[in-house]
């Protein structure tokens, strides 16, 4: 989820959107950016919970002062949100969950490097106050409790209430490890979005890891990802695989009702429903800039977003350690042209299986025959990573381990 921009905040005056073809042409512009692939970056979350009491509320309070000058201004208002080693920010989610952002690299095992170093610094700020990084994809002790009290996550908990529990499930007790991968050039597009697609259901059984969330759902091996399906389907199902992703994008964008409103004073609730285009259209008292739908855009959560880049959202946080391989697999299995052609003979059978993999993991068969195909095709691939030897066949181990595990990365 993006932090809470300062409403307040001076800067060049935002352009005011004239019509809804306007509003759909710049996004397709911001989220849809062609060029050679070279860039790949991770964002992880973590639940975080007192290391002598797992079951334990968080308070903002304690958060706080175990995060120093690291916490954001979400959290601590005045704080100057002091960077990691790396240079990367820290920030944190509705629930209290926090999450590190790396700078998008061009090496592979520089990136590891920096998320391994990000990670061994905030795992010390946490101990020195007896707090740890949860080991789940899904807090699987507490019912969510919203620990950021400030308007966007207020307007989002309005709004995803009436749905049902999985909406403040999602915001407060869930956590995901995200790889960003270049869209690439355009005229592999088309491929690399349905293969990052036809992927979806296969690493989420592969690499499930949250077998419940707060004492709900404990036979799914990604209670997760079944509470981002449930949380608002309008903004959270996955997108269209189709001949012009991001026209078919823009228009479920402009046809998504509009959550928070951003505006002076506490409240940032829409006084009452409209879209986007339908904002456009003078729904409101004022009309909505490139700024606004740039905010819009912050609060849709599909599997993968397009975000200029491809922001895959679907693993599940694994395991302390067990991050590098999901990324190592990502990367590899978007090296080349001929390898994302392999990834969707592979994925065929399991394609839109997202359920059902969410559910099952490894146990469906559909699914378990693609992660076979995908992990032989990643396992070649491994190669062109850049990755010494030593540390691929390494991943290469964790793959066919993960494999063996009937719900994938699910273990005891």
């Amino acid at each position: 989820m993006t932090a809470v921009r300062d409403y307040s905040a001076p800067g060049p005056a935002p352009a005011v959107f004239a019509n809804r073809a306007e509003a759909e042409a710049y996004v397709a512009s911001v989220c849809f950016k062609h060029g050679p692939p070279r860039y790949v970056g991770v964002e992880m979350e973590w639940t975080v919970h007192h290391r002598d009491d797992p079951a334990g509320q968080l308070d903002a309070a304690t958060l706080a002062s175990a995060l120093g000058d690291h916490a954001p201004p979400t959290l601590v208002p005045d704080s100057p949100q002091r960077p990691l080693p790396s240079g990367t920010p820290l920030t944190v989610e509705p629930g209290g969950q926090v999450e590190i952002s790396t700078p998008p690299s061009t090496s592979l095992s520089e990136l590891l490097t920096v998320v391994a170093d990000d990670v061994s610094a905030l795992t010390d700020l946490l101990a020195a106050a007896g707090l740890v990084l949860g080991e789940r994809g899904a807090d699987p002790h507490r019912p969510p409790h919203r620990v950021l009290q400030v308007p966007r996550y207020a307007a989002m908990e309005h709004a995803f209430a009436p749905l049902g529990p999985e909406g403040i499930t999602m915001m407060c007790s869930t956590a995901g490890l995200q790889v960003c991968l270049d869209l690439g050039e355009r005229v592999d597009l088309h491929a690399r979005w349905a293969a990052v697609h036809a992927l979806g259901p296969v690493l989420i059984a592969l690499f499930a890891n949250s077998p419940g969330v707060g004492g709900r759902r404990p036979e799914w091996a990604s209670a997760r990802m079944r509470a981002l399906y449930g949380t608002d389907p309008v903004r959270t199902r996955p997108a269209a695989v189709s001949a012009d992703p991001a026209g078919s994008w823009a228009r479920r964008v402009l046809d998504t009702p509009v959550i928070v409103l951003r505006r002076p004073g506490g409240s940032w609730i829409p006084p009452r429903s409209f879209t986007f285009a339908e904002w456009i259209d003078g729904a409101f008292d004022r009309r909505p800039t490139n700024d606004d739908l740039d905010y819009h855009l912050s609060t849709m959560f599909p599997p993968v977003r397009p975000r200029g880049y491809l922001e895959v959202r679907y693993l599940d946080t694994p395991r302390p350690g067990d991050w590098i391989t999901p990324v190592a697999l990502m990367t590899a299995l978007f090296s080349c042209p001929s390898v994302v052609d392999e990834v969707l003979d592979a994925t065929e059978r399991a394609t839109g299986r997202w359920l059902t993999a969410a559910r099952h993991g490894l146990s469906d068969t559909r699914v378990a025959e693609a992660a076979h195909r995908v992990v032989e095709v990643g396992c070649r691939a491994l190669g062109s990573t850049g990755l010494p030897s030593d540390q691929t066949s390494v991943i290469a181990e964790e793959l066919h381990r993960a494999l063996a595990e009937p719900s994938g990365g699910v273990r005891p």
